[in-house]
């Protein structure tokens, strides 16, 4: 067995600002609440959440050659992250995204492409998959990856012991084809429910469920947002609800929750308890500006846990 935590897929600059319901007009400035910048992404938004509830974590992503990749790679390190496999790519900007949480919590954004998209896939990252305890594989939609050398890190980890969890960029057109590629050598695949429903093609989590399952993934969670998740585990089916709180910024639940579920399995917890975990995980971070939210450590989470209010999960 290895040891610790790989990430691997879309790396970000998140700028996210808060409450806008209106823009000034002109050159106009408007006082709001907050403004945060945070590195995110399927991949580096995981890693700082895995990184703060103390799991050893390494990020294999990309920034672009820019003041943008600087601050990315000073948040990610002054997390604890190992940035070792960070490519920097200097003649691409860093991938960055604003956005403009309004006062009920909808978040429109502004996204600029770049280099994040472009996670690394050399002998060096397909070695620390094989050194790593846990493999969380967030590149489902990236151009290095999908068709070619992501499948070569999955099945690094698995041969070197590791739980794979999986999660997607985008569901593009090109995402089912890469899923049959993958999943069979997938513990966790870890979708929303609007990608699940659309890629299974089906009306239900249960059956979407049956649908992933039935392409070769050991389990799968599907993250629902303030309707909670829905898990299937072997035979065991769960639908869980989410926290009764008040959202801030829900821009990284999704990244969190997956975070959240292996810091538990990290710990020793049941599958299920790690999902309980994960949920009051995502709730933390909704509750404040970008990545971390208000979350704070994994035994602040347990304490949270305590004084937060489930919802029935319906």
């Amino acid at each position: 067995m290895g040891e610790g935590l790989l990430c691997i897929g879309l790396t970000t600059l998140d700028m996210v600002a808060r409450p806008i319901d209106i823009l000034p007009t002109g050159e106009g400035t408007r006082i709001i609440e907050g403004i945060a910048i945070a590195p995110a992404g399927t991949a580096a938004g995981a890693a700082m959440v895995a990184a703060c509830l103390d799991v050893k974590t390494r990020l294999a992503g990309s920034v672009g050659g820019d003041f943008m990749g600087r601050v990315v790679r000073l948040g990610l390190e002054e997390q604890g992250i190992d940035t070792r496999l960070v490519e920097v790519m200097e003649n691409l900007p860093t991938s960055a995204t604003v956005l403009t949480i309004d006062s009920n919590g909808r978040r429109p954004n502004f996204h600029a492409l770049g280099a994040g998209l472009f996670a690394p896939t050399g002998e060096a990252v397909i070695a620390a998959a094989g050194q790593a305890a846990f493999l969380h594989y967030a590149g489902i939609g990236g151009p290095r990856l999908d068709g070619g050398a992501g499948l070569s890190v999955v099945q690094a980890a698995k041969a070197g012991g590791a739980t794979v969890t999986c999660d997607l960029i985008s569901p593009q057109p090109t995402a089912l084809a890469e899923l049959e590629r993958l999943l069979p050598y997938v513990d966790y695949f870890m979708p929303s429910a609007s990608e699940a429903l659309a890629l299974s093609k089906t009306d239900t989590l249960d059956a979407a469920a049956d649908f992933f399952l039935g392409l070769g993934a050991g389990a799968v969670i599907i993250k629902n947002g303030g309707a909670g998740s829905y898990a299937a585990l072997g035979r065991e089916r769960a639908a869980l609800g989410a926290y009764d709180i008040t959202p801030v910024d829900t821009t990284s639940c999704g990244d969190s929750y997956c975070a959240g579920f292996i810091a538990g399995l990290d710990r020793g917890l049941a599958p299920l308890d790690a999902c309980r975990f994960a949920t009051a995980v995502a709730a933390l971070v909704a509750q404040g500006l970008a990545t971390l939210g208000k979350l704070q450590s994994y035994d602040g989470v347990l304490d949270a846990m305590n004084t937060m209010t489930l919802k029935d999960p319906g």
